[in-house]
Formats: C-alpha cells, sequence, structure tokens
C-alpha cells in the first residue's frame, strides 16, 4: 500500500481556503418610520406648448430687429421693421445722390413693422438687420409656454390621470427637481421601437429661467403617497405570490426564520410595513438559501400542481 504525503507547507494554504469559504455575516435592517412615495417613471424633452415661426409678410430686407432671444413680448409688440424689396432698391438708389433724398424717401415709403402674434417669450432669433429675406423665411420663433412631453409606455397609461401630480428632473440640473402636473394624455399611440407609446404633456407649474426648448427631463408621475408610516427596504422583503415574508431571528442564538406580514404601497426602493412588525423591529437581509428555503417551505404547503401528481381518490 502507497502513502500519499501532502507537504507542511501546504497546510497554512490549505486552512486559509477553508476559512476564506465561511459565509459572510448576515445583514440587518430595522423597521423604520418614513414616506413612501409610488411613482411610474419615464423621460421626456422640453418643448413649447405652442411653437409659432414668425414669417415676414412680403420679401424684402431686414431694417431692424427688436427682439432678442428670452425676452418676454406681448401680442400686437413690434419686433422688427424691414423694406419690401421695391422700397430696398429705391432707398439705395437715393444713397447715390445723397443724405436729403434718403430722407425724403424714407418719409414717403414707410417700412413695415413684424408684430408679435401672440403673448409669450422669444425662443429663436433667425436674423440680423441688413438680411435679405423671403415670405417664406422664419425671422423669429415665439412659444407661449414650455412644456415637457414625456413618453408613456402603454402598459403604464392606465395609471396616468389628468391633473396628476409629476416631479420633473431635468438631466442638465440634477437634483432641482420641478413639480408639475399632467396637462393632456394624447388619444393616439406612436410605435418607437417597436413598443407603443403614448404622449402625455406636462405643465410646470413654475418655469424656471434655466428651462431651454430641447431639454431631457426624467419625469415621475405620482401615484400615491403614504407619510409617516413603517416602512423597510424593499430587498428585505421576499414576495411569494401574494404574500410577503420577512426573516426574523424568534429565539436567540437561533437560525432566522421567516415571517408572513402585510404590506401595503411600494415603490422601487422601499414597501410599507401595515401589520406583523413595529418599529424597530430588526430583519435581516434574506441570502439565496433563505429564499430557496422559504419557496420550497410554501409548494409544500400548497401541494402539487401537476394534476398527474394528485393522488386519485375515487
Amino acid at each position: 500500500m502507497k502513502f500519499k504525503y501532502v507537504p507542511l507547507l501546504l497546510i497554512p494554504v490549505l486552512l486559509a481556503s477553508c476559512a476564506g469559504e465561511k459565509e459572510a455575516p448576515l445583514k440587518t435592517v430595522k423597521v423604520e418610520r418614513g414616506s413612501i412615495r409610488a411613482q411610474v417613471p419615464s423621460t421626456g424633452i422640453v418643448e413649447p406648448r405652442n411653437r409659432l415661426e414668425i414669417k415676414p409678410p412680403i420679401a424684402g430686407r431686414l431694417d431692424d430687429v427688436l427682439a432678442k432671444e428670452g425676452q418676454s413680448v406681448k401680442k400686437g409688440q413690434i419686433l422688427a421693421w424691414m423694406s419690401s424689396s421695391d422700397r430696398a432698391a429705391l432707398l439705395d438708389a437715393a444713397r447715390a445722390k445723397g443724405e436729403a433724398e434718403v430722407i425724403k424717401w424714407e418719409d414717403v415709403y414707410k417700412p413695415t413693422p413684424i408684430v408679435a402674434p401672440l403673448n409669450g417669450f422669444i425662443i429663436q432669433r433667425a436674423v440680423e438687420p441688413g438680411q435679405t429675406v423671403t415670405a417664406q423665411d422664419p425671422i423669429l420663433v415665439m412659444a407661449d409656454y414650455l412644456i415637457v412631453k414625456a413618453q408613456v409606455d402603454e402598459t403604464d397609461i392606465g395609471n396616468i390621470r389628468l391633473g396628476q401630480p409629476v416631479n420633473i428632473e431635468l438631466d442638465a440640473y440634477p437634483g432641482r427637481p420641478i413639480s408639475g402636473r399632467v396637462e393632456h394624455i394624447a388619444f393616439e399611440s406612436k410605435t418607437v421601437n417597436n413598443v407603443n407609446i403614448y404622449e402625455v404633456d406636462i405643465a410646470p407649474g413654475r418655469v424656471p429661467a434655466f428651462f431651454r426648448a430641447g431639454m431631457s427631463a426624467t419625469v415621475n408621475f405620482v401615484l400615491r403617497q403614504k407619510d409617516n408610516i413603517l416602512v423597510l427596504p424593499l430587498n428585505a422583503v421576499k414576495k411569494i405570490g401574494n404574500q410577503s415574508y420577512v426573516f426574523v431571528q424568534k429565539q436567540k442564538g437561533k437560525s432566522p426564520e421567516d415571517l408572513q406580514i402585510k404590506a401595503g404601497l411600494e415603490n422601487s426602493s422601499h414597501i410599507e410595513v401595515v401589520s406583523g412588525l413595529n418599529e424597530g423591529d430588526e430583519v435581516f437581509v434574506p441570502t439565496i438559501k433563505m429564499i430557496e428555503k422559504l419557496q420550497a417551505k410554501f409548494q409544500r404547503r400548497r401541494g402539487p400542481t401537476n394534476p398527474l401528481q394528485r393522488r386519485d381518490r375515487d
């Protein structure tokens, strides 16, 4: 019989390897009081509610542009002055004869004003004085109010309603939330990446000065909110069917055991504890083994689901 010897130098390595295989200590969390806001997340773009391109009534040359980007204007306010093609040609010819001739024809042949058709503000100034334009060229672009146009999946559109509160956060300005409300829900869907979506208009309660058309936004439609309730981190609760379970140490020195609780409102991070636990109670964050043990226990309670596994009692 031959014997195999393990070198003594390998023994510490083997012991260290065995020690490394020990399970990490279980994590615990406590039941605390807090708030939960259930939300439907989505993305959107800042857009004008009504975008209006202001075009000249005639072809010609711009004499002066009085409005600038970001400026608030009122309906009927003069935004620019322009000369028709005939007036521009006449004035150019008069300049060859002297200043007096120019003044004479400027008084006889008045320039054409371009006025604001509605109350709002300028979001784009497309031309400068001296530029030649046609009746199809936009001179200025106006908007009456900036909103956020969000895209909502058809599976979530049933949770959206008019007047619903919404939290808005621009990607360019993180940490600066803006409150708004649902203003309009599209009646027709669009297909984006093979998914049916509905466009939802969200009107901010107050449009911040840093809002700009075209900015990307993250929006959260608020479904429900509860304050001063018992909450747990979502990863501390295991749901099986319609039942919710946590893991607690029922006896000191014993392994954690499952405990059924009644859960309520939840979001992506926390869940409400309606009954079964008290404030300050400590629960374990379940491991894979704990979850598998609970699932096996749940299956035994339900019994076999395959009809071929059931005994014939007739």
